[in-house]
């Protein structure tokens, strides 16, 4: 039973001019079957059969016909409706309902357009009707078939504002559904982005250190080997445990993109500052002089900002040995200055061949971008009379760490 009635009523809201025919047939059966009827005695409820006037049941017709194009034309409709009511006021007697039509295109205009338009267009059709039953209506000008037409078309403007002031409200709160899901969307897409973004890093970090080592010390085991077979084997080892450590790192960089469910998450912390003498010490094991110099006095850093020195001092040394050669000497500075660390790395080499901006990767592009991801300042450039300078300055403490003080204002 319910579904044929659904879906007639889907039906009817997809085609809505033979919904309004429905509406005008309907409200011309209630204005017929008004027109029969009349009080038989002002002082008891009883009535009688009449036949109302022929003008009558024509100006009823043309107001139902009317009623079936409101949706296209309402301050039309309403004009034609309120014309036939008029007249029908003032030649009727008794009077037929043709004021029903009036109400239903009044109805329709105040649902379709704005507030000011509904009181000023609904304040004249009251005065007009009303008025115009009072002065030249068959009735006496108080009695309460005039009052009616008064009462009948405030309601009809006053439903309609609000049908009109719930579907604008329905739509303002679809609106901001749809645009807060937007919003999420974006947000989504942003945090998937700087995601691959801070894996993209990682990855040419942890490759671009560790092949650097690899081809190095590949390189010295290829110049040794007929030689001095014993260096050749010691060169090998040190390949042997770069790439290993490359193994490692790469491992737990990508294992960062497992589900929640994988077995084998990766549980080792992100390298930092701690490590700083095992990440020197496998650039000393493949050639480069580096010397260090600390004075942080056991800082402790966020993870963030720890991850962000390491990688640091790391793609600068792995600068210094790809683009100035194990001749060069490098120098590693960690330093505490008020609420920063500042991070410095010098080398000696010479030319401007060193610049690691000539060979067109991306090393000084991820720097800046780690530096810049946790709020600090990265300077680079040649030095003056040779080498290269890298110097970063990175806060001891992030704005969520900063918020999260106790006795601190947030």
């Amino acid at each position: 039973m319910s579904r044929p009635l659904d879906r007639a009523r889907h039906h009817l809201k997809a085609h809505p001019l033979a919904l309004d025919a429905v509406l005008a047939a309907g409200v011309l059966a209630c204005m017929v079957a008004g027109s029969f009827v009349q009080p038989h005695d002002k002082d008891a409820v009883s009535w009688s059969i009449r036949t109302p006037e022929p003008l009558s049941i024509v100006l009823m017709g043309l107001a139902a016909l009317a009623l079936v194009f409101r949706r296209r034309a309402p301050l039309t409709v309403l004009a034609l409706t309120g014309a036939a009511a008029i007249i029908e006021c003032v030649t009727g007697d008794p009077r037929a309902p043709v004021a029903m039509a009036a109400v239903i295109a009044l109805y329709t205009v105040a649902s379709a357009t704005d507030r000011p338009t509904t009181w000023r267009v609904g304040l004249l059709t009251m005065t007009v009707l009303t008025g115009a039953a009072m002065l030249a209506g068959p009735l006496p000008w108080y009695a309460q078939e005039n009052l009616g037409i008064f009462a009948w078309t405030g309601i009809g403007a006053t439903a309609g504002d609000a049908v009109r002031s719930r579907r604008a409200f329905v739509q303002a709160i679809r609106e901001r559904a749809e645009k807060a899901e937007r919003t999420r969307e974006e947000e989504a897409r942003r945090r998937v982005a700087e995601e691959r973004l801070r894996i993209a890093r990682d990855l040419h970090d942890v490759v671009a250190h560790h092949i650097a080592l690899v081809n190095v010390q590949a390189g010295v085991a290829a110049h040794v080997m007929d030689k001095r077979p014993d260096q050749a084997k010691e060169a090998l080892a040190h390949v042997r445990e770069a790439s290993r450590s490359a193994l490692n790192e790469l491992r737990a960089t990508v294992g960062l993109l497992r589900q929640s469910g994988d077995p084998e998450a990766p549980t080792e912390p992100a390298p930092g500052l701690a490590r700083l003498d095992e990440l020197v010490g496998t650039y000393r094991s493949a050639g480069l002089h580096v010397e260090v110099a600390r004075a942080d006095h056991g800082t402790t850093l966020p993870a963030a900002v720890d991850l962000a020195a390491y990688r640091v001092i790391q793609e600068a040394l792995t600068n210094v040995q790809k683009h100035a050669g194990t001749a060069a000497k490098a120098e590693v500075s960690v330093v505490r200055v008020g609420p920063n660390v500042e991070i410095t790395v010098l080398d000696d080499g010479a030319g401007s061949d060193d610049d690691p901006d000539n060979g067109g990767g991306h090393g000084l592009l991820g720097m800046r971008e780690r530096v810049t991801a946790v709020r600090g300042t990265l300077t680079t450039g040649p030095r003056y009379g040779g080498g290269f300078r890298v110097h970063a300055i990175l806060p001891v403490k992030t704005r969520t760490a900063a918020s999260n003080q106790p006795g601190e204002p947030v």
